[in-house]
């Protein structure tokens, strides 16, 4: 646990735009970054420093291409998620997996998903502050890692968590932003668009945009 608290200040730090460095040394112990996925992830799946490693099933880190060219970034673990593992493999991600393949015409395994936090909210509530704060800077290591020319940002939780923004999704949808040298697209939640089925043309522009860009 100390360990972990270590390596969140060395993210926190990064986060905060310090230098990249190799290693956070103390007079303790010495942390080193994890430069794999596999080691991040093992990492994640022991992670206790927030309350939802209390009420959560299965940590879901994220999958798909560690070499994608584009990343994709909801809000948190449903249901499903939380049972399986597995990132986006509910209702809404069926969607997205649908819209992957026929309008982007690649394939999840084409893709990284991942979330801004690793564990379902309680009763699917929007995570908190803090447990957006505690959990960013795994997603910020894994974008570090995958280096992807293009992070999608599924939704407003994702887009203001991500880009410290409290814009509504309605605003930025579709709009190209920067963030660490990467182009970021926000654009509509597909679990949004389940419950909005007229808000898939908008959608659908903001796809044709990203494939684009590919």
């Amino acid at each position: 646990m100390k360990n972990l608290i270590k390596l969140k200040h060395l993210y926190d730090l990064k986060a905060a735009g310090e230098e990249y460095f190799e290693g956070f040394h103390s007079k303790e112990t010495e942390v080193q970054m994890p430069k794999q996925l596999d080691e991040l992830k093992k990492i994640c799946l022991n992670c206790t420093l927030c309350d939802l490693s209390k009420t959560r099933t299965n940590v879901v880190f994220g999958e798909g291409n560690p070499n994608a060219d584009l990343m994709f970034i909801g809000e948190g673990p449903g249901a499903e998620e939380d049972k399986t593992g597995r990132p986006f493999v509910g209702r809404a991600g069926k969607l997205l997996t649908k819209i992957i393949l026929n309008v982007l015409e690649l394939t999840r395994e084409d893709v990284y998903i991942a979330n801004i936090v690793k564990c379902r909210p309680p009763n699917n509530r929007v995570p908190s502050i803090e447990e957006a704060q505690t959990c960013k800077p795994y997603l910020l290591k894994q974008i570090d890692i995958i280096n992807p020319k293009i992070l999608v940002c599924l939704g407003k939780t994702a887009f203001m968590y991500l880009m410290n923004s409290d814009m509504p999704i309605s605003k930025v949808r579709g709009q190209i932003f920067e963030f660490k040298e990467k182009k970021v697209i926000p654009t509509f939640h597909p679990s949004f668009l389940l419950r909005n089925p007229s808000a898939k043309k908008e959608a659908y522009k903001d796809f044709l945009l990203i494939k684009s860009m590919l």
